[in-house]
This record gives C-alpha cells, structure tokens and sequence, in this order.
C-alpha cells in the first residue's frame, strides 16, 4: 500500500472516529439542545414502489404515532407499483380519514413523487417516511423539537434494523448500520452540517423543500435523468443553500436489512451510484462546506476511486490474503467497540448481535469497492427503485 493510499485512509479515519469524536463531547450540550413546545402541523410522505402488503402495516403504524391526530395526516405516493400495493394502501386510507393515496400517472421516480405529495399539503413540516419502515412512537416529538432555530430546515433520525438476528448477513448489517449513525456522522452531527439525511426518516420545513423544488425536479447529470439517491442530494442542496442539517439520535425507526446476497448487492450499488453522482455534482461546491466537512466529503470521495485500484492492485500481486488479514484485525476491533458500547447495552436483546457477526466484512467490503464501485459509474443511467420487496408474502394478495 502506498504512502499516499496510507496518508488517505489516516485522514479519514481521523476526520470520522477522533476529530468527530472531539467534537461531539466539546459540544454535547448543543447537541442535546431541543425545542419544547414545538407542535407544528406535519404530512408524513410515504413513496411507494412495490412493496406488498407491509405498506398497510407502516401506514398504521404512522396513523398511531404520539402525535395529535387534528395535526398529523400522511400521503403515500404510488409510483405505478405492479403488485398489489396501491390496494393494500387504499385500504389503510378507507380505514382511516387523515391518510391520502395518491397514484402517479406513470413511473415517475420517488423524488417527484415526493414533491408532488409536498405541493399538495399545507403543514409546516413534512416527514419523509420510506415504505418499509416502522416509525418509533415518540419519533415525530423527537424530530420537531429538533427544529431549534428557524435556519434548521432539516432533522433526521436514527435507523436500526429491524430483523438484526435473521441470518448471518442481516447480523452484520446490524453492526454497520450502528456504526454508520453513532460514530461515522459525529463531525457532520456535531456541526450541525450533516450531509446526508436518511429517506427511512427524515422532517423537513415545508418552504425549504418548496425553495428547492425546481432543482429536485430538474435532477440530471449531464442530461440524464438521475431518479435515485434522492435523500443525500436533497440534503446536500440544503447545506449548500446555508441551512443547518441535523440528526435526533432519540428519533428512531425500524428498517429492514436484505437477507440475500443478491438483495445487499443490489442496495450496496444504489447507495454507491448515489455517492458516485453526490461527489460529481458536488465537488465543485465543497468550498462551501465548515473547512472539516469540506475534508472529509474529498477525502471520501478520493477513497471511494483510489480504493478499488488498491484491491486490484493487490489481487494482481497476488497479495490479497495480506489485505484481507488487515481489514480483518481493524474489523474485529470495531466489532469489539460495538461490543463494549453502553449505546449497543442499553438495547433490547433482540435489537444486539454477537460481534463475531462483522468479520465477513473483511471480505464483503473489497467485492463491493472493487465489482460495484465501476459497475455503478457505468450504470448511472438507471432508472430502478432496485426495491427490496418487504413482506409481499406476509399477507395474501389484496385485490382493488
């Protein structure tokens, strides 16, 4: 490994687990701050593509949220779904007043899905709610007492798995997603300048989305329509725009982990898509970014295209076992820090798994930078939802 590859991934490591983790304590109180008091009217938007019969169970889990009924309403939007989810989701709408369905015209995306949801309501603050998500009781308290001054346009929360003990694969997922909201995000958290706010469950001001919408609807690159990634280039356009973006680590909901090889893939390459076009679009406004954030948005993005040259490298040299040794030793230390962490103890047991559960990390990491790294820049274009399907089979089919 080169020095300048070293010197690369130090400056990240840095910028993540020390520079974020001083932050974090230095302003513990800021983070802790919340607004009381604070009930403004809220549309939960649900985009819908495919999901099956576990729409109807995230609608009235949404209906019944600690939230006063006269305030709270929620659109779902289906973007023409093949299966039976528009039915299902007319269901929950007939049973309950204060839940709206709306049908695109054709397949439209999931973003101008959203702002056509995001039009037609009037609340103050619209929460985006992904469609195989369980939202936490309390979720929506939390995220409105996030809204501490009037430049905070946007409040995320904290996603857990919600099958972490399916199998092997959804075991480790559990682990990486623990290390992606409590330790990864600490310098954006602590900055109030968080780059990229879940779609699983994010509250936005309803006249910065407003503020934003020609660009949301005229997303492209070079021309090309770009229909995924929608939750980290909104975000990015916020904080580029001046406002802050927060994460309510006490606003939590429930999203499921693909159990299949074939379904962690397929998320891993729209999340890497979504970085490839973020890093394009963006890198010429970095310089707007707090000069640590600016640091770590480019070293990311250097690693995200020097990495699998790195791998390659290493396979062609047939030096491969070295490397994957490597990331085997950092591994089992971060799963022994999950391990030890009064966040991961506090828990409910069937929320924790067993650390050993990390260690295939060592070798699924390298497959995904090296396959799905040039196989997403090549696939830009694409236009799937790539949805998991949830729970098509927990009920039988409804029909309209």
């Amino acid at each position: 490994m080169s020095y300048a590859v070293a010197l690369l991934i130090l400056v990240v490591f840095l910028n993540r687990y020390v520079f974020g983790f001083y932050l974090r304590i230095a302003r513990r109180r800021t983070l802790a701050a919340r607004v009381t008091g604070y009930e403004p009217t809220i549309t939960v938007v649900v985009p819908l593509y495919n999901e099956g019969a576990s729409i109807y169970d995230t609608i009235i889990s949404l209906v019944n949220l600690d939230y006063p009924r006269h305030k709270l309403e929620v659109t779902v939007v289906d973007d023409c779904s093949t299966d039976d989810s528009h039915a299902w989701a007319c269901k929950a709408a007939r049973e309950h007043p204060n839940v709206t369905v709306l049908q695109n015209p054709h397949n439209m995306g999931k973003r101008k899905g959203i702002n056509r949801a995001v039009r037609r309501s009037r609340a103050e603050i619209i929460v985006s709610v992904d469609s195989d998500v369980i939202v936490f009781g309390s979720a929506l308290r939390e995220l409105v007492a996030g809204f501490t001054a009037p430049d905070v346009a946007a409040v995320g929360g904290r996603v857990h798995v919600s099958n972490p003990n399916a199998n092997w694969l959804s075991k480790l997922q559990t682990i990486k997603y623990y290390f992606g909201q409590e330790h990864l995000k600490n310098l954006e958290r602590s900055l109030d300048s968080v780059m990229c706010l879940s779609g699983c469950l994010t509250a936005y001001r309803r006249h910065v989305l407003i503020e934003l919408e020609p660009i949301l609807e005229d997303r492209n690159l070079l021309g090309v329509p770009i229909k995924y990634g929608e939750d980290r280039f909104l975000t990015h356009q916020i904080v580029k725009r001046g406002y802050r973006t927060r994460q309510v680590m006490e606003a939590m909901c429930f999203t499921k982990a693909p159990t299949t090889l074939t379904g962690y893939f397929n998320q891993q390459l729209r999340w890497k898509r979504s970085n490839i076009v973020d890093f394009i679009i963006g890198i010429t406004d970095a310089w707007r970014l707090h000069p640590l954030v600016c640091l770590q948005y480019l070293s990311m993005m250097m690693l995200l295209v020097v990495y699998p040259f790195v791998i390659a490298v290493h396979a062609i040299e047939g030096d491969l076992v070295p490397l994957i040794a490597l990331h085997l030793a950092l591994l089992a230390l971060l799963a022994m820090i999950y391990y030890g962490s009064p966040t991961v103890r506090r828990l409910p047991p069937w929320l924790r798994v067993h650390p050993i559960a990390f260690l295939p990390m060592a070798v699924l990491m390298p497959v995904a930078y090296l396959l799905l790294t040039p196989l997403g820049m090549f696939t830009l274009d694409t236009s799937s939802w790539e949805t998991r399907g949830h729970g098509k089979l927990a009920r039988p089919a409804l029909r309209p």
